[in-house]
């Protein structure tokens, strides 16, 4: 009995078990709340102080410091890249020192977020000044941050620079081409594909012309299989090439667009049946035959050149036979007429119009002896011999361009080199060799500021070549994979750059010319 009161009260103040288990996950979770967050300590590698790090001997920056450092050394390490995250959170950075390091680039925008730098220390790195540091130059320009002076190490032409005194200009950083591109060595330097396949025409063809007609583009093809001219017109809407028309034909090699007065003929050129002359009717949509070219003339035609000399139009016929004439037709009203024999019995393959110091010029590429050139005479109105150009024979193609006021001719052959003219006031030089065995076209064409030369190969890849300013020469650029290619031709529409290519025993393509910011990468 004398127990049983001290049992009692016991039973009427104890906790139940569940409550006593809620009030300890609540004063855990409290306790927990309540704890502060871990505060980075000092990399290994590093001596800190309360506002500044020392770092030696580290292959690479460290991923943590104490949040409010204003001072970080970095400098006379072993890193030779930095990731572009790797001064994020130092916010309260004021003075960065990563000088005497192994650095050649930096990532963009490294510096971004460092709102308050007031000295930065790049000095005795070996910096590469290509387009991966063209946003260094940009901030330099822009930023408070005093910067003692850096160098470039490389690229060669601007070793020894200040990086100070470069500006955004001075780095090219539109890459284009197709791929792979190469560096000085011979190996590749970069991987971005810029001419890209963008479409494929399933038919073999051995030339290629565009033209614009009535605010329409055009692009016609002379087929080998078929022997017609195929007609193909720009979709605007779906961004492709959609077939038009044909011009029924037995053995086309060559279809040659010219407007005249807004109306449109095609010369069509051929090997068997006589070459044609055809004009375009709307109503209803056809080309109609109105003109045979004699063909005791023209024989075995190669190439067609259209041209406009003084104020009147002319086109003129490089017949490759034996026993052909290269000749010269005008127009005349309602006709194109014979005008002229030029080069007889000499296998003519190709004919070049162009101006060399106000004088129009024709320059006839043959097969049995060195490009000849002929000169027009304006009171006689019609072209006299005039010089050879080099020794150099077997020339299948001769074509010209123009880089900062200077003109050059490219000749390309089968057998040997290809080369490279410039003129030079009263002769062409010769000024470069490009290796080409099996070449029967060349191409020299530009987009934007950039010259290009695509070099077409029977026996191997065709080769694109980019004009360096720097060394006055043309580099490697790319290879295409094309089979046989005959004619090249450039078609700028709806802000794309097609390049058309003809292929002799393959599917033709065309390959849009793509544009990469190397610096945004």
């Amino acid at each position: 009995m004398c127990d049983a009161g001290p049992r009692r009260a016991s039973r009427q103040w104890a906790i139940p078990r569940w409550l006593s288990l809620c009030l300890l996950l609540c004063l855990l979770g409290v306790s927990g709340a309540r704890r502060a967050p871990k505060v980075p300590r000092c990399p290994a590698t590093c001596s800190c102080t309360k506002d500044s790090a020392f770092c030696v001997d580290t292959k690479a920056i460290p991923k943590s410091f104490p949040p409010g450092i204003i001072s970080l050394l970095l400098n006379s390490n072993m890193f030779t890249v930095i990731a572009d995250d790797a001064f994020a959170g130092l916010s309260h950075l004021q003075y960065l020192s990563l000088s005497n390091n192994n650095l050649q680039t930096l990532p963009r925008d490294l510096f971004k977020h460092l709102d308050i730098l007031t000295d930065l220390d790049l000095r005795g790195n070996s910096f590469r000044c290509d387009c991966k540091i063209k946003w260094l130059v940009d901030w330099m320009e822009k930023t408070n941050t005093s910067v003692p002076a850096i160098y470039c190490a490389s690229p060669f032409e601007f070793q020894g620079r200040r990086i100070h005194d470069l500006t955004p200009r001075d780095f090219n950083c539109i890459s284009a081409g197709l791929s792979p591109l190469w560096n000085n060595s011979g190996g590749r330097s970069l991987s971005d594909t810029d001419f890209a396949v963008y479409e494929t025409f399933p038919f073999q063809s051995v030339s290629v012309e565009s033209y614009e007609f009535k605010g329409d583009r055009f692009a016609v093809f002379a087929q080998p299989d078929t022997g017609m001219c195929t007609l193909y017109m720009w979709d605007h809407v779906e961004m492709v090439f959609r077939k038009y028309h044909n011009i029924t034909s037995r053995s086309a090699v060559y279809c040659k667009p010219v407007v005249i007065n807004n109306t449109l003929y095609m010369v069509v050129a051929q090997l068997f049946g006589g070459s044609h002359i055809y004009k375009w009717e709307e109503d209803p949509q056809r080309f109609v035959k109105i003109q045979d070219i004699d063909t005791t003339r023209v024989r075995k035609p190669n190439f067609v050149e259209t041209f406009q000399l003084d104020g009147d139009w002319y086109f003129a016929v490089a017949d490759s036979s034996k026993a052909g004439t290269t000749s010269l037709y005008r127009w005349n009203s309602n006709g194109f007429y014979s005008h002229q024999s030029l080069h007889p019995w000499h296998r003519d393959t190709h004919v070049e119009f162009l101006e060399v110091d106000g004088k129009p010029r024709l320059i006839l590429s043959s097969a049995s002896q060195p490009p000849v050139v002929y000169q027009w005479n304006r009171n006689q109105r019609q072209f006299a011999f005039h010089s050879q150009i080099s020794s150099t024979a077997d020339v299948q193609m001769v074509k010209h361009f123009w880089v900062r006021k200077a003109l050059y001719l490219c000749l390309t052959r089968f057998i040997g080199d290809s080369k490279i003219l410039r003129w030079e006031g009263q002769r062409f030089v010769e000024v470069q060799t490009l290796p080409s065995r099996g070449s029967m076209a060349v191409y020299p064409f530009t987009v934007g500021q950039r010259q290009y030369l695509l070099l077409g190969s029977d026996f191997s890849f065709s080769r694109v070549y980019l004009w360096d300013d720097l060394t006055q020469r043309f580099q490697p650029f790319q290879e295409l994979n094309l089979r046989a290619p005959r004619a090249f031709s450039l078609v700028s529409v709806d802000n794309k750059d097609i390049l058309l290519a003809s292929s002799f025993k393959g599917d033709t393509l065309a390959y849009q010319h793509l544009l990469v910011d190397l610096s945004a990468k």
